[in-house]
C-alpha cells in the first residue's frame, strides 16, 4: 500500500511539474479542469483503499480527505493575500505553490509520525487533543481565532532575513552586493510554509479523529494538499463571498474533537463521519454562495 501511495504520488508531482514549467499562468478553465483531475485522482485511490482494505477504511480516506480539504481552505487566504502583499505574478506563483506543497508533505509526514507514536504510546491524550479541537472550534465560532498569522510571519521574515525588494525572474536566492539575499519569491514560499505548520497543528488532529491508521491519514493529507494549488486558482475570486464557511470549519472541528472525547465509549461509523461532514460543508457554502448572488443583483439593481 505504502509503494503503491509513493508512485502514485511522486508520479502526480512529476505529471504537475511538467505540465506548469515555462513560466506562464494557468487560466480559470485550466485550473477547473486540473482540479476535477485531482479529485478523480483522490477518488480513484479511495477505491484501490476499498478493493485491498475493504469499505470501512475507504470511507474513513474520504471523510479525512474531505475534512482536511475543507480545513486547508484557510491556506487559500494564506496565498491571497501573501501573494498580494508581495505582488507575486501569476507567472511565479505556481512555482512558489508547487515547492510549498513538496514542504507541506514532509511537514505532515513528521507531524502524522509523531501523532501516530504519542497515541500508540500514550492514548489518554486522544482526549486532550479532543478538547483542544472543540475549544479551536469555538474560538473559530467567537471569531477570536487570529486568522492573519501569516502577517506576523511575513514581518518577522522581512526582519531578519537579507531581502531583495525586486523580483529576479524564477529566482529564489540572487546576489547583490557580493552576498546572497532571498527574493520575494523565497520569502513568500517560507510564509506559506510556515503558516501550514501553524495550521497543522488544528487539521492533523482532526484528521486523527476520523482514524488512527497513519497510512490512512497521510494519504488522505497528501492528496487533499496536492490539489491545493488548482483549487486556489479556482476559488481566488470566490473566497471573500463565503461568509460562512468559517461556521463550517468551527463545526467540523467541533464535530472531531467530539468523537475523540467520545472514542471511549462510543463508535461512530466511517459513514456517518463522512454525511455529517458532507452536511455541514453544503450548510456552509450554499447559503454563503446564495447571499453573495442576491448581493450582486442588489447592487446590478441599484
Amino acid at each position: 500500500m505504502w509503494i503503491a501511495f509513493s508512485v502514485v504520488v511522486l508520479a502526480c508531482l512529476a505529471i504537475d511539474l511538467l505540465a506548469h514549467r515555462g513560466g506562464h499562468g494557468l487560466s480559470r478553465k485550466s485550473a477547473i479542469v486540473w482540479s476535477v483531475i485531482w479529485v478523480a485522482v483522490s477518488l480513484a485511490f479511495a477505491g484501490f483503499v476499498a478493493v485491498r482494505n475493504g469499505a470501512g477504511p475507504a470511507q474513513d480516506f474520504v471523510s479525512a480527505y474531505l475534512m482536511e480539504k475543507s480545513l486547508s481552505i484557510d491556506n487559500l487566504f494564506v496565498f491571497m493575500v501573501v501573494f498580494a502583499r508581495l505582488q507575486i505574478p501569476a507567472t511565479e506563483q505556481h512555482r512558489v505553490l508547487f515547492w510549498g506543497i513538496v514542504g507541506a508533505l514532509v511537514c505532515r509526514a513528521v507531524f502524522i509520525a509523531g501523532g501516530a507514536a504519542v497515541l500508540e504510546r500514550w492514548h489518554g491524550i486522544i482526549y486532550l487533543l479532543g478538547a483542544f479541537l472543540i475549544l479551536t472550534g469555538l474560538k473559530l465560532i467567537r471569531g477570536t481565532v487570529e486568522r492573519e498569522g501569516e502577517s506576523r510571519v511575513l514581518g518577522f521574515l522581512r526582519r531578519h532575513l537579507p531581502l531583495s525588494s525586486t523580483l529576479h525572474g524564477h529566482h529564489f536566492i540572487t546576489r547583490e552586493g557580493g552576498r546572497r539575499i532571498a527574493t520575494p519569491l523565497l520569502l513568500a514560499l517560507l510564509t506559506i510554509e510556515v503558516t501550514d505548520v501553524m495550521f497543522a497543528v488544528d487539521s492533523v488532529p482532526a484528521v486523527f479523529s476520523i482514524s488512527e491508521d497513519p497510512f490512512i491519514v497521510y494519504s488522505s493529507n497528501v492528496f487533499a494538499i496536492l490539489g491545493m494549488r488548482a483549487l486556489y486558482l479556482v476559488l481566488a475570486d470566490l473566497l471573500r463571498d463565503l461568509r460562512y464557511l468559517h461556521f463550517g470549519l468551527a463545526a467540523i472541528l467541533v464535530l472531531a474533537g467530539a468523537k475523540m472525547l467520545i472514542s471511549g465509549w462510543v463508535h461512530v461509523p466511517p459513514l456517518v463521519s463522512l454525511g455529517s461532514i458532507v452536511a455541514i460543508l453544503a450548510a456552509a457554502i450554499i447559503p454563503s454562495v446564495l447571499v453573495a448572488r442576491s448581493h450582486r443583483h442588489e447592487h446590478c439593481i441599484t
